[in-house]
């Protein structure tokens, strides 16, 4: 789907206030609420907006520790990575989970209530993962930059 400059107007207030009204939406962007809400359906059934929902504080909720996961299998043959990808998908503590080129296979961003937690995340989740030969584990000291998704400039269609 090609994006122009009024879907990505919706598309960045929405990032800045994913609550806004439709007519406040309308507004913002310059369109009739009706036009206003066909676009944002477009972008919606298009899979352009994923979804909607909240950005919670993993600290708020008490995982104060980031743990980023490097893991290596045993292959790379398309069952060992689906084995994996499903039983990884499992793991509540896992927050994201890329497949990569280069020397490890896989990069985890792992969510710990402090050292004893990931303790247990590494011994009772990411140990047992099917495949896996080597984990690196490397913690976070402070948090820089956290972004849901990409800035959006509209003036860029």
């Amino acid at each position: 789907m090609e994006l122009d400059s009024i879907d990505l107007a919706i598309l960045a207030a929405l990032q800045a206030d994913g609550r806004m009204s439709n007519s406040a939406l309308a507004e913002a962007v310059g369109l009739s609420p009706s036009a206003c809400s066909r676009r944002l359906d477009h972008l919606e059934k298009s899979g352009t907006i994923r979804g909607y929902h909240a950005r919670v504080s993993n600290q708020a909720l008490g995982y104060t520790m980031t743990a980023i996961v490097h893991i290596s299998l045993s292959g790379q043959f398309q069952k060992t990575l689906r084995e994996f990808e499903e039983a990884v998908k499992r793991c509540p503590n896992v927050i994201v989970c890329y497949l990569m080129s280069g020397e490890y296979d896989y990069i985890l961003r792992v969510a710990a209530k402090d050292l004893a937690d990931y303790e247990r995340i590494h011994r009772d989740w990411l140990s047992s993962l099917p495949h896996v030969v080597k984990i690196n584990s490397s913690f976070a000291l402070r948090e820089v930059i956290d972004r849901p998704n990409v800035g959006i400039d509209p003036a860029l269609a």
